[in-house]
């Protein structure tokens, strides 16, 4: 975890937390006093760890973590005074945020931080997947319109127009989007 930002209307708190994240090999902590500033922030820049310390002088904490992890892709984490803990787990633990009771100490502040790390790791994986399947659709897209074209104004058939595609891209040692793109480019432009 690269990025944190500190959410806290007490300066002390935040000033500790920070201190922590650092000593952990942090590279950038920020904090922001209330939401407001939070949302300032974020409009320029995002963060791996979502620390919100309730509560928040100007908005309730829950829905500004509720907020953050529906608009963001990193992890929101919540403490929150043991007396509320229970309470606030049952209603933000749905939305994935990790809540942790108040007051801190340093080894379940740590275990909240890798939990909320593993989760954020796991998360970019499945982003990183997504992203591999949105690329393949797209190529499978392409392709088979220029199979249609190929069928279309060279009169090939389906089978014919995949080998060709196939044998191009074996020769000229480039993928069948490659290929594809060209084909496109050639008979539509």
């Amino acid at each position: 975890m690269d990025s944190v930002l500190i959410i806290s209307s007490a300066e002390k708190s935040s000033a500790q937390l920070g201190e922590m994240l650092v000593q952990s090999s942090i590279a950038r902590v920020a904090s922001a006093k209330s939401a407001g500033e939070a949302r300032r922030i974020l409009a320029t820049s995002e963060f791996d760890l979502y620390i919100v310390n309730a509560p928040l002088a100007d908005e309730p904490a829950d829905i500004l973590a509720r907020d953050l992890i529906e608009r963001l892709s990193g992890e929101v984490m919540m403490l929150v005074k043991e007396e509320k803990f229970l309470e606030t787990t049952d209603r933000l633990s749905e939305f994935g945020v990790i809540t942790v009771a108040k007051p801190l100490n340093r080894s379940a502040f740590w275990s909240a931080v890798k939990m909320a790390e593993a989760s954020h790791n796991r998360f970019k994986m499945m982003r990183r997947e997504n992203e591999k399947l949105r690329q393949n659709i797209e190529d499978i897209k392409v392709i088979n319109r220029a199979k249609l074209l190929l069928v279309s104004r060279l009169s090939m058939s389906e089978p014919e127009a995949h080998k060709y595609i196939e044998k191009q891209a074996m020769d000229q040692r480039q993928t069948r989007r490659a290929i594809a793109d060209n084909i496109l480019k050639t008979h539509e432009g």
